[in-house]
């Protein structure tokens, strides 16, 4: 974020604040409809990191933040950077793209959590996440997102890094390596299907590879 000279971020999903509150800047704003965090956890992170001083924080859906506040508090200033870690469900996190992209800059960077499960448990549903007790990491079906923007949006470049559970990667621009799949087979491609290609479904990326794409010093 740094080097790129980005600074209008935004986070969906923030939970307890692992991500956002270490991210350096002062424009930030984080979306949560059930943050786990008090004002006594943002006055210390404050503290920690004094851009935290400025952080914008709207307790909602993403749904209705796209709705009711992103048109005007990005009416003059788009989002430069964005994080995507909310529902880790297949129609939600394509949603949030979907949103999102109506207001990133044409040379915005957009990630996306969640990419790349290592097994068919932590690919499972919401709901049967929740009735293991969250007894597992949960990366959802956030996989099918990828593959379905690598099939419908000719005009998007994705990728995914093979770290952090997979960190789904979306800037603007003509796609260089499409697919081709019908919405109906990307809807019922199954988590073995899914294991089987994820190289190529993904264009899984070494996480180094972020340094050559964006022509960033290592």
């Amino acid at each position: 974020m740094k080097q790129k000279g980005l600074k209008n971020y935004l986070e969906i999903g923030v939970f307890r604040g692992h991500a956002f509150f270490r991210v350096k800047g002062a424009s930030k704003v984080a979306v949560d409809p059930d943050f786990q965090f008090n004002t006594f956890r943002k006055i210390g992170k404050s503290m920690v990191n004094p851009g935290n001083i400025f952080n914008k924080y709207y307790s909602k859906t993403s749904d209705d933040f796209f709705a009711q506040d992103a048109p005007i508090l990005y009416a003059e200033q788009k989002v430069e950077i964005a994080l995507i870690d909310g529902m880790h469900e297949y129609d939600y996190a394509l949603r949030d793209v979907e949103n999102l992209l109506n207001f990133l800059t044409d040379d915005g960077i957009i990630i996306l959590h969640d990419c790349n499960p290592k097994n068919k448990e932590s690919s499972s549903s919401y709901d049967v996440w929740k009735a293991s007790g969250r007894a597992y990491q949960w990366n959802g079906d956030v996989w099918r997102t990828i593959l379905h923007l690598r099939n419908f949006r000719k005009d998007l470049r994705v990728m995914v890094l093979d770290c952090d559970q997979g960190l789904g990667i979306v800037t603007k621009g003509k796609s260089e390596n499409s697919l081709n799949f019908s919405l109906e087979e990307v809807k019922s491609f199954t988590y073995e299907d899914f294991d089987t290609n994820r190289e190529a479904w993904m264009n899984l990326k070494p996480a180094n590879h972020i340094y050559e794409y964006f022509n960033l010093k290592s």
